[in-house]
């Protein structure tokens, strides 16, 4: 089965598509161990995992890195890789020969693509190619200095107009799927009943046919502060520091190790290396 017609069996037999965006091994392993229907690689580990303020700085080799992990951690996953900041947009010929270098050396079963109608010929040639290609319209994040921010896109009559040219346009040009995100949830709704390619939703409302959640806002881990989209399911930072503090206030009262978390050695053998000292 493709991941098109992956898409598409969920979406006829209603069945919302669940979308986690995860970046290393052992989050893949538990997105696998949990159902996830796909797990995207975003762009987004360059704020969540490598610290940076936002998207801009994340190269080619920053997520062949991390979908590597990814794969591994979840073979059996449908996998989605997103192009970093420029790697699609300065020329054509450059864009082909960046997806063909991330699809070849991570094997995922398709790439992501932020931007509408500007980018459409890109994702057709790509498709064309024989790489399927994920649309992203609404809030972009490596658009996000020109867009004036992380804010609602699709408020005003003409981004909402835009917003619904872009998806069309993507559609028109082969993507197998479009995320929204950061749009009036009317709007999405409209928008995925037109559309024939399902809608990944976050913070686009409930009527997409999915919805995607990075791994580490809805348990919480590292992340300051949380979207208003976001639902979490876990709090891992206050578990996980408490945890750690935990150990750490045994290993200062020496209560850990204990005997059982220690090795032993037969006395002869220590008597065969230091004698009767």
């Amino acid at each position: 089965m493709t991941i098109k017609s992956m898409f598409m069996d969920k979406v006829n037999n209603q069945e919302p598509i669940a979308m986690v965006t995860a970046y290393d091994f052992p989050s893949a392993q538990m997105c696998e161990s949990a159902h996830s229907d796909i797990i995207l690689v975003g762009d987004s580990l360059g704020m969540v995992v490598l610290g940076y303020s936002s998207t801009i700085k994340v190269t080619i080799e920053d997520m062949i890195h991390h979908g590597k992990a990814v794969k591994r951690g979840a073979p059996d996953t449908y996998t989605v890789v997103d192009m970093p900041f420029m790697s699609f947009n300065v020329s054509e010929r450059d864009a082909i020969m960046n997806a063909k270098e991330l699809f070849q050396s991570i094997e995922p079963d398709a790439l992501k693509i932020e931007g509408g109608a500007d980018v459409a010929p890109t994702v057709e040639r790509i498709t064309k190619a024989g790489i399927p290609i994920v649309g992203h319209v609404g809030l972009t994040p490596q658009n996000v200095n020109v867009l004036g921010g992380y804010r609602v896109q699709g408020r005003t009559e003409a981004e909402a107009k835009q917003i619904v040219e872009d998806a069309k346009a993507l559609e028109e040009a082969g993507a197998i799927a479009v995320v929204l995100e950061c749009v009036p949830a009317r709007l999405a709704a409209k928008l995925t009943e037109e559309l024939s390619i399902p809608t990944i939703g976050i913070g686009a409302g409930v009527e997409c046919d999915g919805q995607v959640l990075v791994y580490h806002d809805l348990l919480e881990y590292g992340v300051s502060r949380l979207p208003k989209f976001v639902q979490s399911y876990a709090n891992f930072n206050k578990d996980g520091t408490t945890a750690i503090s935990h150990y750490v206030e045994d290993v200062k009262n020496k209560f850990f190790p204990t005997e059982q978390h220690t090795f032993q050695i037969k006395d002869e053998v220590l008597k065969g290396v230091y004698g009767d000292k």
